[in-house]
């Protein structure tokens, strides 16, 4: 959507920047045509842009609330591109509310979540996607994904969407020329330039749907759920996963009535692993509560990782696990002698041929022999090869699911050209990628995708 296509609030906002609670500084942060008179009244000093003045800070009455450091922005040149004012004082809960009280009693209102960041998208100072991309550096769960956060902000994913984009556009003007100016006789049709121009771009679009993808996994983090026959050791690898005694480990089958929740790192990935109940035909009501979770579970996991011991493979389940993505990890190699590694299916007797899709990991939970291997095998069935290294910046489910849009619109628009070799329907065609693309950035869209987007971002941001 362009910025213009939402209007811009003309009231002067106001909100604390910094998490709330106690600190050793807190910042208030004002934007809009009265930010100016509001720091000044405040301050009772004049002011200058990017001059950081150490002062009181004064209420309606001129006493003083609190003291430090007030730091003034003109617009354009600004976060927000209005005129910004930022007063820095000590950081307690009480203080901070009071100096903001303040603020609003000279003249601001209480900002919406995400309302900085969206002023600054209507004024042109962030398109859409580095928006996001500042909301991902804020909540990155790892230490690679706040780079490639940080990428995203400084443009990196907008600007391979825009390179794709002119690129489109380029052969739009093209089309619709030789559309518009039939008698000087341009036979594009012909030539063979356009069917190269448009499979080089379709190309292009499959590696950065591709990337998205992956910035997508390293923005939110992954879901991996663990289930398998009781006493299979999903505790025991769970533990190891995590390089930590979270689950209880014992022989005593069905010890697991709940899912366990563990945050890990693979590689600067987040996993949110999941330790399900053994899956069995329980008689017990609250083992079997424990194993109905573990389904629920399984239903919104990213990846199920089913643990098999390799000393009793057959042992029976209550289903079979019906997801898009299984890895089947057999266990306690330490005690079975099977070699660590990935098992061919060929040595993997436990599988039936007709379900024989799923990769295979032997490890030992209680030596780590394996492990590694099985990190890297989880890495690739993410789409992440064997690193997220190679992911240049964050994105979002939104941006895959436009981009996935735009993919399909491209082959559509292909399959026609090739059957009808037709301009117009060419350039209509054109337009709905381009449009797709163009929501990424915020070039086209709805209004009510900005208010759902800016609506998750934190006050004061």
């Amino acid at each position: 959507m362009s910025s213009e296509s939402r209007a811009l609030d003309l009231d002067t906002i106001a909100a604390v920047a910094t998490p709330a609670g106690r600190g050793g500084v807190s910042i208030i942060r004002v934007s809009g045509p009265e930010a100016w008179p509001i720091a000044e009244r405040l301050t009772q000093k004049a002011l200058l842009p990017r001059q950081p003045v150490f002062c009181g800070f004064r209420g309606a009455d001129s006493e003083v609330i609190d003291e430090g450091l007030t730091l003034m922005f003109r617009g354009p040149a600004s976060f927000t591109g209005e005129d910004v004012a930022e007063f820095h004082g000590h950081g307690g809960v009480i203080i901070t509310n009071l100096l903001l009280e303040t603020c609003l009693s000279f003249g601001a209102r209480l900002a919406n979540p995400g309302e900085f960041s969206e002023r600054a998208f209507l004024n042109n100072k962030l398109d859409l996607a580095q928006a996001e991309g500042l909301a991902d550096l804020i909540d990155a769960p790892t230490e690679q994904a706040a780079r490639q956060a940080s990428a995203s902000l400084r443009g990196a994913f907008s600007a391979a969407v825009n390179t794709l984009n002119k690129q489109l556009i380029e052969l739009r003007v093209f089309v619709e020329a030789a559309i518009d100016f039939p008698e000087e006789e341009v036979d594009f049709l012909s030539e063979g330039n356009v069917i190269s121009s448009l499979r080089d771009a379709q190309s292009q679009l499959s590696e950065l749907l591709r990337q998205a993808k992956q910035g997508a996994v390293m923005s939110r983090g992954a879901q991996i759920v663990m289930t398998g026959a009781p006493n299979a050791g999903k505790s025991s690898l769970m533990n190891q996963l995590a390089q930590d005694a979270i689950a209880i480990v014992t022989e005593i089958p069905g010890t697991t009535r709940d899912v366990i929740r563990q945050p890990i790192e693979i590689e600067g990935v987040a996993i949110q692993l999941s330790d399900t109940a053994g899956i069995r035909d329980a008689t017990n009501v609250i083992e079997q509560e424990g194993i109905n979770r573990a389904h629920a579970e399984i239903e919104h996991a990213d990846i199920v990782i089913e643990v098999i011991d390799d000393n009793n493979r057959l042992a029976p389940t209550d289903a079979p696990i019906r997801h898009h993505c299984v890895i089947r990890v057999l266990n306690k190699i330490d005690l079975s002698s099977r070699p660590s590694g990935i098992v061919s299916e060929e040595a993997d007797e436990s599988v039936q041929p007709s379900t024989r899709q799923s990769p295979t990991v032997a490890v030992s939970a209680a030596t780590g022999d394996g492990i590694d291997t099985l990190k890297q095998r989880i890495l690739q069935n993410l789409g992440l090869g064997d690193s997220a290294d190679s992911t240049p910046f964050s994105a979002r489910e939104r941006h895959v699911t436009c981009l996935k849009q735009a993919a399909s619109a491209l082959e559509h628009t292909i399959e026609r050209f090739e059957a009808h070799r037709a301009g117009e329907l060419l350039a209509e065609d054109l337009r709905m990628v381009h449009a797709h693309l163009g929501a990424i950035t915020g070039a086209f869209g709805s209004d009510d995708l900005l208010g759902e987007i800016f609506s998750s971002f934190c006050i004061g941001k």
